[in-house]
């Protein structure tokens, strides 16, 4: 695609594209906004732009150290959260643990951001591994140093708490700049589930050429929509009335994206818009599948016996099942369930008018998702329960970051966990010897049902022994 402005775009303080008349401001409860880095002393604020209240990030990790980019890099345009980072230097993972805010089983969209400012003074810019729980999201290749750079999932969460972690993979320091939680009805993006989620390439409102993005309030779930047109290529095409929403309840778009759309320029030769997307591959995906979801609306009267009319392909494979005309202020979709798969990455999505149009073809948005796995499953929640309260307890740094048995190659200091197929990991064994701990031993160890050697020895414990060890079934060595 052209010169694509959204990485920039993210950093700036931002225009939201105004609201049309006096809007009732859509419910934000659930959402949850950090700002990574900053002080807990500061307190939190609102957000010039979108009015959302933002938070510091100590309450959801306990890992890391707070730093300010570098005054080089900060400019007027720059949201505050942009302004300071949380880095994890000399640890493999380090996690953000953040309460669910609604019910187990539902689905998110999860942003996190990144403007490393040359933070800390080395000007070395770093790639690392984000995950989402357990499971692989994203590698986060910082490019430029001044520039904000998004991941974004949208994801099923199956548990009670939402779990994002940094991955040191031996390029730099992982750091992050911002954290944004927003629940999302079910039915929506039916491609993301329990056992796969979908990472966002690009979400584009074509037909607009100022820097005014389209997201919360005008979009409920605080989806940022990035404009994008080319004068030279396209003709912009947008109307002051509402368009209305589809019918389809998988999928909502705003009213003020879909009023705007591209066509080949007037006068042009061309009858087709071609738009190429890449979706870069990485150590965990080499050859990603892509998720196509494209918005169509008619915004001008199509008098007489003029027609518009188009096929779609992708790669020059035949997409739409018909020739297909746009509902005039009425939104339209097209998506793939299954996601589309070439060895390159790379996917030219072409609109070609039929030879019956009169008009060329035109698009309104579009939004372009990777695909990866979920499958992975979290330790048991009981067993996460009682290593969470134990860590608090004896404030244990180690390595205990993140979930105590998964992935496997993160495995904390002590443990052995077991692995049944389609069953969530088991803690097994617990070696905390030679810890300095003291005091009574607490219960929270009976809590581990399904471990075989707990060793304490070599601590400064007093008092006896809880009954409640004696109960564990399968406890062998203590």
């Amino acid at each position: 695609m052209a010169v694509r402005r959204w990485l920039l775009l993210l950093g700036l303080a931002g225009v939201l594209h105004g609201v049309r008349g006096q809007q009732p401001v859509p419910d934000s409860t659930g959402f949850i906004s950090i700002d990574c880095g900053l002080p807990e002393h500061a307190g939190g604020y609102v957000d010039a732009t979108t009015k959302l209240p933002y938070v510091p990030d100590g309450a959801f990790t306990d890992a890391g150290s707070n730093h300010n980019i570098s005054v080089e890099y900060i400019t007027p345009s720059y949201s505050k959260r942009y302004l300071n980072v949380r880095s994890f230097p000399g640890a493999r993972r380090s996690c953000y643990t953040i309460p669910a805010p609604a019910p187990a089983g539902s689905k998110y969209l999860i942003r996190a951001t990144f403007i490393y400012g040359n933070y800390d003074g080395l000007n070395r810019l770093p790639v690392f591994d984000l995950h989402l729980g357990v499971n692989f999201w994203t590698t986060v290749n910082i490019t430029r140093p001044g520039m904000a750079q998004i991941a974004e999932v949208i994801a099923f969460v199956p548990g009670e708490y939402v779990q994002v972690c940094l991955v040191d993979t031996g390029s730099g320091t992982p750091f992050i700049s911002g954290l944004d939680l927003r629940p999302m009805t079910n039915k929506l993006y039916a491609q993301a589930n329990a056992t796969q989620a979908l990472v966002l390439v690009e979400r584009t409102n074509f037909g607009v050429s100022d820097l005014s993005l389209v997201r919360y309030p005008e979009d409920p779930y605080d989806r940022v929509w990035i404009p994008w047109s080319d004068p030279e290529a396209w003709t912009e095409i947008s109307t002051p009335e509402k368009v209305l929403g589809s019918a389809d309840l998988r999928f909502h778009v705003p009213s003020a994206v879909m009023q705007t759309a591209i066509a080949p320029r007037n006068g042009s030769r061309t009858r087709t818009i071609e738009l190429p997307w890449r979706a870069v591959p990485n150590h965990a995906y080499p050859e990603p599948g892509l998720i196509g979801i494209v918005f169509f609306a008619e915004l001008e009267v199509v008098a007489g016996d003029a027609l518009r009319q188009f096929e779609m392909t992708i790669n020059t494979v035949l997409w739409s099942k018909a020739p297909y005309t746009p509902k005039y202020l009425i939104s339209d979709i097209f998506f793939n369930s299954e996601p589309h798969q070439v060895s390159s990455g790379q996917y030219n999505f072409t609109l070609n008018a039929t030879a019956n149009s009169t008009l060329p073809p035109i698009i309104n948005a579009a939004e372009i998702f990777t695909v990866v796995s979920t499958a992975n499953l979290a330790t048991d929640s009981k067993d996460v329960e009682a290593m969470s309260a134990i860590k608090a307890k004896y404030q244990v740094k180690k390595n205990w970051a993140g979930d105590p048995c998964a992935p496997k190659t993160f495995l904390w200091d002590g443990l052995s966990c077991s692995y049944a197929i389609s069953m969530p990991p088991r803690i097994t064994r617990l070696n905390m010897s030679f810890s300095g701990l003291s005091g009574g031993i607490p219960s929270y160890f009976a809590n581990l049902k399904e471990i075989k050697y707990l060793d304490l020895s070599y601590n400064n414990f007093t008092g006896s022994i809880p009954n409640s060890l004696s109960e564990l079934p399968f406890l062998v060595v203590l």
